[in-house]
Formats: C-alpha cells, sequence, structure tokens
C-alpha cells in the first residue's frame, strides 16, 4: 500500500499529483494527456460535437464519449481538460468566422510581426 493507504503505489500517486497540477507532468505523461484528448475529439467529431461542456454537446459527450472523456481526465491535468475543451470552441468559431470572411470577399492581410501592423512604426 502507499502513503497513508491513499495510493496503491507511486506511480498512482504521481497521476494524481499530475492531475490536480500539484507537479508538472513528464514527456511521457504529456504524450499519454494529447493521445487521451485526440481520442476524445475523434468521439466528439464521430458525433458532431463541438462544444463538449455546454448544452446538448455536453449530453452527448457524457453519452456517446464517455469512455474517452474518463481516460481523458485521468491522464491530463484537469486544467489541461477544460483548456482543451474551450481551445477546441474558440478554433471551431475561428474558423466559421475565416470561412464567413471569406465568402463575403474579404482580403486576407499578411502581417509578419508587430511592426507590420497598421498605424506602427518600424524600429
Amino acid at each position: 500500500m502507499g502513503l497513508f493507504g491513499l495510493f496503491a503505489s507511486e506511480d498512482d500517486k504521481r497521476k494524481e499529483e499530475v492531475r490536480t497540477g500539484a507537479r508538472a507532468p513528464d514527456r511521457t505523461e504529456r504524450k499519454q494527456c494529447w493521445d487521451a484528448r485526440d481520442n476524445f475529439y475523434k468521439c466528439l467529431d464521430k458525433n458532431d460535437v463541438v462544444d463538449s461542456l455546454n448544452g446538448d454537446g455536453k449530453k452527448i459527450a457524457e453519452k456517446q464519449c464517455a469512455q474517452e472523456s474518463k481516460a481523458f481526465e485521468q491522464n491530463c491535468a484537469s486544467a489541461w481538460v477544460t483548456y482543451f475543451k474551450r481551445y477546441r470552441v474558440a478554433e471551431y468559431q475561428k474558423k466559421k468566422t475565416i470561412e464567413r470572411l471569406e465568402k463575403e470577399g474579404a482580403n486576407k492581410m499578411a502581417i509578419d510581426g508587430p511592426g507590420d501592423a497598421p498605424g506602427s512604426t518600424k524600429a
């Protein structure tokens, strides 16, 4: 038994510390997190869910992607899980905005850096 009988092993203790943010994940743990996230995203895509935090998307994700969600939450820090779920929604909204602007005939502008923005002066 582990420390005070709370954890079955040191590995379980470390996983919990990473999940809660008490310890930074190492390279292997980050890869496990990203793989779990990607599997969760695949399930969401299969079920046409963008936002798994709110509304119908949350309900569908809880029902159809429970196994993938559990693995995602077990293999990633809880703050990362929330971040990745919000990031997915933001990226979708960004993509849709760009598509709408292109459909409306907006022109793309190449901006290489802060000095190239309108109204700025290069040093």
